[in-house]
Order: C-alpha cells, then structure tokens, then sequence
C-alpha cells in the first residue's frame, strides 16, 4: 500500500522535477530573440491576468503583449510586465504580430470561438480558457481547424494537469474501487465575488471600456456597465455556472475515468437568492448517463453547482464502485470496501430446525472472514496528498510551454475540450427548454 509519505516523495518528482527534465529534453525550438517563448493576453479580466502570471511563473515564456476592451486593465499590464510591452484594445493587432509564438485566451465565453480559429489561422499556439466554445455549434469547426493547423491547442482546465487527479487516475484505472457505479461531484461557493458579482471600476464608461467590441456577436444593446464585468452572470456573453464549473468536473471526471461524456442530460434548479438582474441560475443540479467505454463500466453522474449553501468555496468528487469509494478535492482518499464473499441470509421467518440446518452448511462454506486480509485492509483509508504550496495551474501552464516547445500534443486538446464543454453546454439547453436532451460523446453531437 502506497503511505502518504510515499505519495509526497512521488508527487514532488512527477509534478515538479518531471516536467523540468522534459523541457531539457525537449527539441529546442527557440521561440523569440531571448529564447524564451513570447505570449500575450487577450482578454485581461480576472481569470487572463491569473493564467498570464502562471504562465510566467513557469519560467518558458515571456509576456509581450495584452489585448483588452478596458483601459485599466491594460493599464494595469504595463504597471506588472512592463512599460515596453504592446497593448491593445483589437486584437487582431497581436494575431498579426510576428513576434509573438502563443497567446492566452481569457476573455467572456462569447468571444473563445472566434479568437481562437483568427489565432490558428495565423500560426498561433492557443491556451483558451474553459469553456471552450459558448454554443454547441462553435465546438466542431473548432476541432477541425485545430486539426488541420499543426499548432498547439490547450484548454484552460488545469486539473488534467494536476497530480492529485493523476494519482486519482492511476487508482482508478488499477481497479482499487472496483467496477464503478456512480460519481457524484459538487462545486459550491457563497460570497458576492464567487457568484460573478464582480466590483465595477469608478471610471467605467464608454470611453474607457469598448462597449460595442466587446458584444461581439451579441446583437447590439445600451451600455450597461454590469454586464460589462458581470458577464458571467449573462447568457448572452457567458454560460451560466454549467460553462463556468460543470465544465471543470467534467474535464476531471474524463480524465480519471477516461469516459467520454454522457448519453442523456437532465438538469434543474433556479435563482435562489443573487436576484441582481442576472438571467442564469444559482443552484444548478445534473443527471448524466455515462455508456460503458474503453476502462470502465455504464455509470451515473450527479452535479451540483450551489452559490447559496454558507461555504466559501467547496468543491470535489465522490467515485463510487462495487470495492471501494474515492473522494478527490484538496487530497485523494480511498476507502476500500471489499464485496463480502458470503451471499449473507434471511431466515428468521424459517422453523428452527430449518435455520440450523441451513447455519450448519451457511458456516461449513463460509468460515468466519472477519479478521481476512481484505477486512483488515477495508478498516483503513488511503490518503494522497500534493506538496504543501503545489498549484495545478502552473503545471497546466507549465505542460502548455512544454508543448509549445517540443511539438508534442497535450491531454486538453480541442477534442478534450469539446467533449468536456458539450454536455456543461447540454445542462443549459435541458435547464432553460425544461427537457431531457441526447449527446452522442464519440461524435460530439446532439442527436435530441
């Protein structure tokens, strides 16, 4: 049995050392003058600035530039990167940029589709945030234009990057909890900063914020200021709490399970309690059916998503099967539960002589087991820790450089993507139509 002592010595070289050795194995591909791999941001809000500064934290690149519909923001850039670094509110202007090896996608939902395709049109390597696309439509030209465009392609999803879910894999796929049966999976948050509720900057206004770039696609409206830095909180540029956190369980649980997606999606809930004039849920609830695939059998998965349970942030899994239970969220813990092999019995309705009868052959087949192996091991929990400080958004970042550099696919490529955004994406269409829909996972499509 693997110690938790045993786990943080593995971890420490698998998330840490290991990628270090790959990038000096790596093909050297210089990416710029300074040889490091030259990025830029488009989209500068929470989430872009956060992946920019893991990005960098990996030591492989170097931020060049930053694209965003708010001048304080780009502002904001040049005070932490440089006054030297190009900004602007087109980004068109970076994608034409010859100096420039990658970018990083970060802005609303509604823009992921078409900067992406513009960005592998011009021969950029592409991190976009999840989800990957808003509507269903946008996710297969995606992949095919990823296909045909030989440049690296990762999906802002960090826990396929993450140890502790590769350590969850690992266990999985070794059979510790046996034949799976159900997954439950949850994500909750309750504070105004956790629900999209984000502070809007006192020099907001249409000078200083490219109201009409930023609708995009969306047919024109008046300025408004929430749905500028709330837009998360809006169908109209984002996708609810399923593209904002079903996506993420759903991009973990593919990647422990290896599965594919689910077959049928149901989802309910309501707004609760954030009644701030957004037009998406609160609480979100989801039924899946998963086929059998290659690795594991037909399960159901359950996801919830509450922005009003008294927590500030809480989120994880519980994988059920007919050996053993495991749960993943700030550690990994395995509870083996061996089937018993005794059948057990109900004979009190028998005569006594029947019953000792059938006690004297029930113990003659099935002698006492209570102090087996098997029990003994079942009594005790397996807990798997990651290195104190470890963040598996650096290492998603990290794996993204290491890719750039070497050519080599990664885990969270556009197919990934896709299949882990389309059924977060199904839960709304089920949610606001008030139906059952169908997803065929191999083809990524719709089918009713």
């Amino acid at each position: 049995m693997n110690t938790r002592r045993e786990f943080l010595s593995t971890v420490s070289t698998v998330g840490l050392s290991a990628p270090l050795l790959a990038a000096q194995a790596a093909p050297h591909r210089p990416a710029s003058p300074n040889d490091k791999i030259q990025i830029a941001l488009i989209g500068c809000g929470g989430m872009g600035q956060e992946d920019a500064h893991s990005s960098v934290a990996s030591g492989m690149t170097k931020l060049v530039a930053a694209s965003d519909c708010y001048d304080g923001r780009l502002e904001h850039m040049k005070e932490q990167y440089g006054r030297d670094i190009f900004t602007t509110k087109r980004y068109e202007e970076i994608l034409a940029r010859k100096d420039i090896d990658a970018v990083i996608i970060g802005t609303p939902d509604h823009w992921h589709q078409k900067i992406t395709l513009d960005a592998l049109r011009a021969k950029k390597d592409v991190y976009c945030e999840k989800p990957m696309v808003q509507h269903l439509d946008d996710g297969l030209p995606v992949v095919e234009a990823h296909k045909q465009s030989n440049q690296i392609l990762q999906i802002g999803s960090q826990r396929v990057s993450s140890v502790l879910y590769k350590k969850a894999q690992e266990l999985f796929r070794s059979g510790a909890i046996g034949k799976l049966n159900m997954v439950e999976a949850w994500w909750d948050r309750n504070s105004a900063v956790g629900s999209g509720e984000y502070l809007i900057p006192p020099d907001a206004n249409t000078t200083t914020c490219d109201w009409d770039r930023f609708q995009g696609r969306v047919p024109k409206a008046d300025w408004d200021p929430k749905k500028f830095f709330r837009w998360r909180c809006y169908r109209e540029y984002g996708t609810g709490v399923a593209g904002d956190l079903f996506v993420h369980l759903f991009s973990g649980l593919h990647f422990i399970t290896g599965a594919q997606g689910p077959t049928r999606v149901f989802a309910t809930g309501g707004l609760r309690f954030w009644n701030d004039g957004r037009n998406v849920p609160d609480v979100f609830i989801g039924l899946y059916d998963y086929p059998e695939g290659l690795g594991h059998s037909a399960f159901n998965l359950i996801l919830r998503v509450n922005f009003v349970d008294g927590t500030q942030e809480n989120s994880g899994f519980r994988f059920t099967g007919s050996d053993g239970i495991m749960t993943v969220g700030d550690n990994v813990t395995l509870s083996r539960q061996p089937q018993p092999l005794e059948p057990g019995y109900t004979i009190g309705t028998f005569s006594q002589p029947m019953q000792a009868a059938f006690l004297k052959r029930y113990h003659e087949r099935y002698p006492d087991r209570k102090t087996s192996p098997a029990t003994l091991q079942a009594s005790r929990d397996e807990v798997y820790e990651a290195p104190k400080g470890y963040s598996d958004h650096r290492d998603h970042h990290l794996n993204f450089a290491l890719a750039v550099r070497s050519r080599k696919p990664v885990v969270e490529d556009a197919t990934f993507g896709f299949r882990a955004a389309g059924p977060a994406l199904l839960s709304n269409i089920s949610y606001f139509e008030k139906r059952m829909v169908r997803w065929d996972p191999v083809a990524m499509k719709m089918t009713a």
